[in-house]
């Protein structure tokens, strides 16, 4: 394949894709494409927010590998530094703040565009999707010159998802129609609410829902409109896709709103598609990881597999060797992290995930087929506890 495409929205649960399992028909864009695409069902991330989660997918390597760093530590090695050296064009286009040139993520890009020089709002703290399709069409319309250019990888993240959420009318009317909420009115919502993580009320919780779902629905859009751009360039046929998230986000499952430092299944299960223009569906039941990210860019433009990386390529399918899959983050209760959190880590071995809490030595253990929503805790009386303990901590203490 003569390029390879990385497609991330941010904040996005896999619950709510159709392709999922979904009724409400808030995703009908990416449920298309998997049709041509290999659907992984059993794709977990390596932390429940941004800055646990993305060196994973941009550095295969894990959050707390080299201490514990605002910045990604120029120990870590990008993905783009490493298909840059090998001659392979890198592009990327996103707005996210944690993952801007100031913390380092600039490494490597033939062209980086972070959104940091732009004016934003407090309703719309992020470039919205639009505005990044926008910068890839010029980007493309620049690069592409009569289908002579250099093989290229291009990462392009939305973070319409996210908080606060205050979806455009159009989209909100798609997913409830009767909520009359103006743009303050959600934004105090965020404020009060969110931010507050009070979930005091159920009505409310389950209003923020429909908000977000209506924000998910937007950015299905967006990623139609992606593809478009994809096409107008001629570039499609010639490229891979990958379409994940890098977290998901929580709606009081476990008694907490947005994505604070835990580690169940509402913000580590993620969904991974892998599109390709003449592919068949397949679907891929392997238990992977996005640390396992990178070194599918490496596989998929044909290079060798990178020292520097923790990961392993998920293709071919029948050669991907891990059954299990770990994380790692800090322990935070709210939007803010503070020096006084402390380090939360998750392992998952087949059905079987195991969570170590360090704040306060706790334990807990999920028998994931028997209880996908993780409410029933086996720790104290499952006989696989003395053996998911240690290998979790071989992982900890690594």
């Amino acid at each position: 394949m003569k390029n390879v495409i990385l497609l991330t929205i941010d904040t996005l649960r896999k619950d709510v894709l159709g392709c999922y399992g979904n009724q409400n028909k808030l995703t009908p864009f990416i449920d298309s494409l998997q049709n041509k695409s290999i659907k992984f069902t059993n794709a977990q991330s390596t932390g429940p927010y941004t800055q646990a989660s993305f060196p994973g997918i941009l550095t295969s390597s894990y959050y707390l590998e080299y201490g514990r760093q605002k910045k990604c530590s120029p120990k870590r090695t990008l993905i783009s530094e490493v298909l840059k050296k090998s001659g392979i064009t890198t592009a990327g286009f996103h707005s996210n703040p944690y993952l801007c040139g100031y913390f380092g993520w600039n490494r490597g890009w033939d062209v980086f565009y972070d959104s940091m020089q732009d004016e934003v709002s407090d309703k719309i703290p992020y470039i919205k999707g639009d505005g990044i399709n926008r910068k890839v069409d010029q980007w493309l319309s620049s690069y592409i010159e009569d289908d002579h250019y250099r093989p290229f990888f291009l990462w392009t993240h939305y973070m319409d998802v996210h908080e606060p959420y205050i979806p455009a009318r159009e989209y909100l009317n798609k997913v409830d129609p009767s909520i009359n909420l103006s743009e303050d009115d959600m934004l105090d919502l965020f404020k009060e609410i969110i931010l507050k993580r009070d979930i005091s009320d159920q009505k409310t919780v389950k209003l923020l829902k429909k908000l977000y779902d209506a924000g998910v629905r937007e950015t299905d859009d967006y990623v139609k409109n992606f593809f478009k751009i994809l096409e107008k360039y001629g570039v499609l046929k010639d490229s891979v896709v990958i379409i994940t998230t890098d977290h998901g986000d929580e709606f009081g499952e476990h008694h907490g709103l947005s994505h604070d430092g835990k580690m169940y299944a509402e913000l580590i299960n993620s969904p991974l598609l892998i599109y390709y223009y003449n592919c068949t569906q397949e679907v891929g039941d392997n238990l992977v990881s996005n640390i396992d990210i990178p070194p599918t860019i490496l596989y998929l433009f044909g290079l060798e597999p990178s020292e520097a990386f923790k990961g392993h390529s998920f293709l071919p399918l029948e050669n991907y060797p891990q059954k299990r899959a770990f994380g790692e983050a800090i322990g935070k209760t709210s939007n803010q992290e503070k020096e006084t959190d402390q380090p939360i880590y998750f392992y998952r071995e087949n059905d079987l995930k195991i969570i170590y809490q360090e704040s306060d030595k706790s334990w807990e253990m999920y028998n994931l087929n028997e209880d996908p929503q993780e409410l029933n805790n086996l720790i104290n009386i499952s006989d696989k506890s003395k053996d998911m303990k240690k290998k979790i901590m071989s992982q900890i203490t690594r």
